[in-house]
């Protein structure tokens, strides 16, 4: 036993890092918790944008039913989900030595589903090409010096504005799965019948969650989808008929390497077209990616205290290969972009500061896969009050927003109001990147554009002229 802690100590460096087993299994183990809802929400939000074996997109696909129970395509997108995770973690684990976790994001699978497929028009095998790409772009702008170019290039106040109106676009979506929103021919959207049951059980899911978030209870979001869960049975929306508690895990095949290159690339709606609306997909893919795994190593290393004065951590680059890895992964199982989890700063605030704390929380994914069938009979209601919370979240970042300056604010509160209102995440991010060189050349202030903004802006206006 101490001959193997002896090679846990060396692999890890948990003496040099001030930890132990214990404590890094613990921190693991937290940090599961924490971010553990992802296996619920995440086949939940792709089974909309037609990954179910009955095709079916949006609304008509959580009408239908569908679940990781009674679809196998909706299975192999949870066994994905799982695998991805556990294979993105135990990268980090093992070849960055952090204590940082991995799972298919938040933000992104939602732009996946309700801007690339339901907006775009794209199927979800060419979405899922397109997340290839943009993880082979990763991975080529992570061993080269292009990925500081970008990230310099896209300015502060649209970083912050671009995860603040995700989260408010991930908080619609989850008001309007739930039935608390609806939409309305007179006013555009309205109040659903908030006394039907899935109604009434989706704010109760609210209430309880932000009552746990509120008190900083750990795993907050998932044990307010598990008890909203539970409450739905009596409610008569959660069905329990043929669980099974263990079982089989769901086969990989209807996800696996599904990928349609050739759609995805097509010109049939003409070259400038073509080209602008897949660099829209790709480029949107591969910087809210960027932008948010950057922003949550910074953040957890910092919780942590690995961070220098320069704002930098050891091991940052491998971190970000890493995370650039997992997504070209996650896209050949059956996902959408995998990213580092800012939910890895529950296990950081627990003591994790090593890459067993991941090789826990990679194991424990990989377990999960063996309890699909109680994945399969949470409803829709149970998992909408987590993107509300989630969206709530996101929206912090809004408070780091110069709303001083009209030329940073007004573009800022586009890619903000752009996003939910279009139910577009690339058109708040397009409406932001074309007018911030407009404003900012109008106050003589284009010298704070970069190039590469300019050049995103031009293609952002072709993509909507061709679109008219």
């Amino acid at each position: 036993m101490n001959v193997e802690k002896t090679k846990l100590d060396s692999f890890f460096k948990l003496t040099e890092n001030n930890t132990s087993v214990k404590t890094e299994i613990i921190a693991g183990i937290t940090t599961f918790i924490t971010m553990a809802y992802i296996i619920f929400v995440n086949p939940n939000i792709l089974m909309q944008a037609g990954m179910n074996s009955r095709g079916l997109m949006g609304d008509a696909a959580v009408k239908a039913g569908l679940s990781v129970a009674n679809d196998p395509l909706v299975a192999s997108v949870f066994a994905a989900t799982c695998i991805a995770a556990a294979i993105g973690t135990l990268i980090m684990a093992l070849y960055a030595n952090l204590p940082f976790a991995q799972a298919p994001g938040m933000g992104l699978n939602a732009f996946f589903t309700y801007s690339v497929c339901l907006g775009m028009g794209y199927t979800w095998e060419q979405a899922l090409s397109a997340v290839f790409v943009s993880g082979v772009i990763f991975i080529i702008i992570t061993v080269t010096s292009i990925r500081e170019k970008i990230v310099d290039a896209i300015p502060r106040n649209l970083k912050f504005a671009i995860s603040g109106g995700i989260g408010l676009f991930i908080a619609l979506i989850g008001l309007k799965n739930s039935g608390i929103i609806i939409s309305d021919a007179a006013t555009l959207v309205a109040f659903g019948k908030l006394t039907s049951p899935g109604v009434l059980l989706a704010i109760i899911g609210i209430l309880i969650t932000a009552v746990l978030m509120a008190r900083n209870v750990k795993g907050s979001i998932l044990i307010g989808i598990i008890l909203t869960t539970i409450i739905g049975i009596p409610f008569g929306v959660t069905h329990l008929a043929g669980i099974k508690v263990i079982s089989a895990p769901p086969s990989l095949a209807p996800t696996f390497l599904a990928f349609d290159f050739k759609g995805l690339f097509s010109v049939e709606a003409g070259v400038i077209g073509a080209i602008t609306s897949v660099l829209t997909v790709i480029i949107t893919f591969t910087l809210v990616d960027l932008f948010d795994t950057i922003g949550t190593l910074v953040g957890t290393a910092e919780k942590a205290g690995m961070v220098d004065e320069n704002g930098k951590f050891k091991n940052m680059h491998k971190a970000l290969f890493s995370d650039s890895i997992a997504t070209t992964v996650g896209s050949v199982l059956g996902t959408s972009t995998v990213v580092t989890y800012v939910e890895s700063t529950s296990g950081v605030s627990t003591g994790g500061r090593t890459g067993l704390t991941s090789v826990t929380v990679g194991i424990l994914f990989i377990l999960a896969l063996f309890f699909s069938g109680i994945v399969g009979i949470v409803p829709t209601q149970a998992t909408a009050p987590a993107l509300i919370i989630v969206g709530v979240l996101m929206m912090g970042a809004v408070t780091k927003i110069d709303f001083n300056d009209f030329s940073e604010a007004l573009p800022a509160f586009f890619a903000i109001a752009f996003m939910p209102f279009s139910y577009s995440i690339a058109n708040g991010i397009a409406a932001a990147v074309i007018f911030y060189p407009i404003v900012k050349i109008a106050t003589g202030k284009y010298k704070e554009v970069h190039p590469i903004i300019y050049v995103l802006a031009i293609l952002f206006i072709f993509r909507f002229a061709m679109l008219a």
